[in-house]
C-alpha cells in the first residue's frame, strides 16, 4: 500500500509540475500572440474547459479499462498537447496554442482522479490520510514547475518554446511511474446487478452538494487569484522570476500541508477544517488589498494555497460519505465537471479583469464564492447538529 501510495504521491507531483508550467507561462504566451490583451489567459481557460469537457469521457475509460490503463491514457495526450503547443509557439498561432490547451484537458480530467484513486489504494481507516499524502505530492510541481519555468524559458531562441518541450519529458517520466503502481482490480460487472442510485438522486444530498460547493469554488477563487497574478506582477514591471517565486510559494502552500491535513480532518473534523480555509482565502484576499509589492503577492498567494489545501482535501474527504463504491465514476465525474466549469469561468475572468478593471477589483469580486462557500459549511453543519438531536 505505501509503495503505491508514494508512486502516486510522484505521479501527482508531475501532474502538478505540468499544470504550474501551463499557469506560469500560458497567460504570458497567450499575453504575446492574443488578438487583444483581455484575450491573454483563453489558452489558461481552453485548458480547464477541455477538462470540464472530458470528464465524461474520462469516466467512461475509467470505468471500461480501470484506473491504470486511463490514467495511461492521459499521459499519451499529455505529451502530444505540449508538443501541439511548442508547434502553436513556434508558428505564433495563437488559435492552434488554444486548440492545443483544450485537448490537454483530457489530461488534467484524468489527473483530478488521483486523489480518488489514492482512497482506493488504503484500508477505510487511512483514507483520509491517503488522500491528504498523495496531494502532498504537490510539493514536487510546487518546486520543480516554476523553476522549469524560469530555467528553460530563454533556453531557445523563440522564449518558453522550451518550456514546452521539458514538458514533454515529464510526461514521459509520469508514464514510467504510472507504470509501477499496482491498483486493485475492478470488480467485475455482471449484467443486471445493482449500478447505484441515478446520479440525480447522489447530487441531491447536501454532504454532496456542500462537498461540490468547496471543490468547485475553493478551486475556482483559487485559479482566479493564481491565474490573474503574472499578469499582475508584469503590469507592476516585476520580472518574471519573481512571478516564478511567488507561483512557487503558492504552489508549496497548496501541497505542503497534505503531510498533516488529514490528521487534522481525524482530529477536529472535516467542516472544521474546511471553514479554516474558508477564512484563510479571506485572509488573502485582505493580503492582495493591502498592496502591490512583492511580499504581498507572496504572503497572499502562500495562504490562498493553504486555504485551498484544507478546502479540497475536506472537499474530497467529505464528497466520499455521499456514494457508493458502485457509484463512483459518476459522482466523480460530477464532481471534477463542475470543479471545472468553476475554474473554466474563472480563467477567463482572471485575464479580462486584471487586464480591464485591474487587480484590486478581481480581488474584490472574489469575497463573493468565498462568503457563498462559508455559508455552505454553515448551512451543513446546522443541518447535522439539527439531524444529530432528533430521536431515532
Amino acid at each position: 500500500m505505501k509503495k503505491n501510495l508514494w508512486l502516486l504521491a510522484i505521479a501527482q507531483g508531475l501532474f502538478l509540475t505540468n499544470n504550474v508550467v501551463f499557469i506560469a507561462i500560458n497567460g504570458l504566451v497567450g499575453l504575446t500572440l492574443a488578438p487583444l490583451a483581455w484575450m491573454a489567459t483563453l489558452p489558461v481557460m481552453g485548458y480547464v474547459v477541455g477538462a470540464a469537457l472530458s470528464t465524461g469521457l474520462v469516466a467512461r475509460s475509467q470505468r471500461r479499462w480501470g484506473r491504470k490503463a486511463s490514467f495511461q491514457l492521459g499521459l499519451v495526450v499529455a505529451l502530444f498537447t505540449v508538443l501541439l503547443c511548442a508547434v502553436a509557439l513556434y508558428m505564433r498561432s495563437f488559435w492552434l496554442l488554444v486548440a492545443g490547451t483544450v485537448i490537454a484537458g483530457y489530461y488534467s480530467a484524468n489527473g483530478q482522479l488521483y486523489r480518488f484513486a489514492a482512497a482506493e489504494l488504503a484500508p477505510p481507516s487511512f483514507r483520509e490520510k491517503a488522500v491528504s499524502l498523495v496531494l502532498a505530492g504537490g510539493l514536487i510541481g510546487a518546486v520543480a514547475g516554476p523553476n522549469l519555468a524560469s530555467q528553460t524559458r530563454e533556453t531557445m531562441d523563440t522564449p518558453f518554446l522550451g518550456s514546452y518541450l521539458a514538458l514533454a519529458v515529464v510526461a514521459v517520466i509520469s508514464m514510467a511511474v504510472m507504470s509501477r503502481i499496482r491498483f486493485p482490480a475492478e470488480p467485475v460487472k455482471v449484467a443486471g446487478s445493482d449500478q447505484g442510485r441515478p446520479l440525480r438522486e447522489i447530487i441531491r444530498q447536501p454532504v454532496f452538494i456542500v462537498s461540490t460547493i468547496g471543490a468547485a469554488l475553493g478551486y475556482g477563487v483559487m485559479n482566479l487569484l493564481m491565474a490573474a497574478t503574472p499578469l499582475a506582477m508584469d503590469v507592476c514591471g516585476m520580472p518574471f522570476s519573481d512571478a516564478a517565486l511567488v507561483l512557487e510559494w503558492h504552489v508549496i502552500g497548496m501541497f505542503a500541508p497534505g503531510f498533516f491535513t488529514g490528521h487534522l480532518i481525524k482530529r477536529f473534523g472535516v467542516l472544521q477544517i474546511m471553514g479554516v480555509g474558508v477564512l484563510l482565502n479571506a485572509a488573502c484576499i485582505a493580503v492582495a488589498l493591502s498592496g502591490q509589492d512583492l511580499h504581498q503577492f507572496l504572503i497572499g498567494l502562500f495562504m490562498l494555497g493553504v486555504g485551498w489545501n484544507f478546502l479540497f482535501t475536506g472537499s474530497t474527504t467529505l464528497a466520499m460519505q455521499a456514494y457508493r463504491p458502485e457509484e463512483k465514476d459518476r459522482a466523480q465525474a460530477a464532481i471534477n465537471f463542475a470543479v471545472f466549469a468553476t475554474m473554466a469561468l474563472t480563467s477567463f475572468a482572471s485575464g479580462a479583469l486584471v487586464t480591464t478593471q485591474g487587480w484590486t477589483l478581481l480581488n474584490v469580486g472574489s469575497l463573493i464564492p468565498v462568503a457563498l462557500t462559508g455559508a455552505a459549511l454553515v448551512w451543513l453543519a446546522l443541518r447535522q447538529r439539527s439531524e444529530a438531536r432528533q430521536p431515532a
